[in-house]
């Protein structure tokens, strides 16, 4: 079987490192950079925040009182989703094989690039240097045999780090490494195996099959190749991933809302939203499914329900996340609303047989040609005018990915 090499890229601090390279007031300085409208959680914050103990998630009033001197900026989504289309370009320069996982991270395969670059030290050494130089920022690199190992490589030296896992020392590598460091292994998952007296790779890797399996079912044989560090898992570029399974995109609202008005107008923006990246793809599903957060942010339910035909268009959508929402009596006032449409197929090119229906598309498709051309929400249903500016989450989802039916618009 041949020997895989593998990169695995993460920006260190990406969101406030941008930051810090637009303006150099903020540069040395410690920063939190927070989403465009009241809520107070910190999306990300700089090194020199984090070294005063200011984490992800905190609120505001939080970080401030951690680090007094802490300077809040909101953040600009389509500078730093720009920023990482830009990057993941660089990637293509040194091998086709490139898997973004997130805004701030990828793997690239490399195997077959070495005999044009050399080693793959120097192509991670090229290209730290192509994006320091270009966008002034740094990114911390692990060198694997596998996407696994690669990604766990990238997180043990940060910032602007350099790791290699070679075949010959995964084994000491993972011998005494927490199961937690493993991608994949979740607080939920690092409980249960804890329960059972695993807390390291290496013990994860020695236990046997058939308890994992007992415990977790199907995944415990996987458990134990990732406490072995083995994954066969390939780096998939966009051009071959498979079918896509779901569309979908959720928001945090700017304010806790009970108003049913209002939640039904969140849900058209979400259901346009949806149907518009359907559309684009000429993709149409069956099932809606609807999911809501309340105020408390711990409770929260989802349901979904599957039509008898398939639909694409926002205003189908809306309406099937309504006739959702109207089983549901809302117990809190609403802090987040998602909305995806699945049991997805790729449709035909074909006119409806009725003449409303095909005005109908022939409105639909100029709006979104309009919107294309223009900018999201350029054209819109009249009920999103007032205030559409403020409507929905500034946070980048996490299924935002540089090309393709993940590439979701931000503001």
């Amino acid at each position: 079987m041949e020997h895989r090499t593998v990169l695995h890229i993460d920006m260190n601090a990406f969101f406030a490192s941008v930051e810090q390279a637009n303006n150099p007031e903020l540069r040395g300085k410690p920063i939190a950079v927070v989403g465009g409208h009241g809520r107070t959680v910190i999306t990300t914050s700089s090194y020199e925040a984090r070294a005063k103990g200011v984490k992800t998630g905190m609120a505001i009033w939080e970080g401030k009182r951690t680090c007094p001197e802490l300077i809040i900026v909101v953040g600009d989504n389509r500078k730093y989703t720009h920023t990482s289309t830009k990057i993941n370009e660089i990637f293509r320069d040194y091998t086709p094989e490139v898997e973004a996982f997130s805004i701030d991270e990828s793997w690239l395969d490399v195997t077959h690039s070495l005999s044009i670059f050399g080693t793959a030290e120097n192509i991670a050494y090229l290209i730290k240097a192509r994006i320091k130089h270009q966008f002034d920022i740094t990114c911390s690199i692990g060198i694997a045999p596998n996407k696994l190992l690669a990604k766990l490589a990238s997180d043990m030296q940060k910032p602007d780090g350099l790791t290699v896992i070679t075949p010959e020392n995964v084994a000491r590598t993972l011998e005494r490494m927490p199961i937690q460091e493993l991608c994949g292994v979740g607080k939920k998952m690092q409980r249960h195996l804890n329960m059972l007296s695993i807390y390291t790779c290496g013990e994860l890797g020695r236990t046997d099959e058939a308890r994992l399996t007992r415990k977790f079912g199907i995944i415990g044989k996987r458990l134990k190749q990732m406490g072995q560090g083995i994954d066969h898992s390939p780096v998939v570029q966009f051009a071959e991933e498979g079918d896509v399974k779901s569309v979908g995109h959720s928001s945090t609202l700017e304010r806790d809302i009970s108003d049913p008005a209002e939640i039904r107008r969140f849900l058209l923006q979400l259901s346009e939203m949806v149907g518009s990246r359907a559309r684009r793809y000429n993709v149409s599903g069956k099932t809606i499914h609807l999911y809501v957060r309340y105020a408390d942010f711990f409770s929260s339910w989802g349901k979904q329900t599957t039509l008898k035909h398939y639909i694409n268009l926002s205003d189908e959508i809306h309406r099937a996340a309504l006739s959702i929402l109207d089983t549901v009596e809302l117990e809190q006032p609403v802090r987040l609303l998602g909305i995806s449409l699945s049991n997805l197929k790729h449709q035909a090119e074909q006119l409806p047989l009725f003449e409303d229906e095909r005005k109908k598309l022939f409105a639909t498709q100029a709006m979104d040609n309009l919107n294309d051309r223009f900018g999201r929400m350029s054209v819109t249903f009249g009920s999103l005018l007032p205030g559409k500016e403020k409507s929905g989450s500034h946070v980048i989802p996490p299924s935002w990915r540089p090309d393709g039916i993940k590439n979701v618009d931000v503001e």
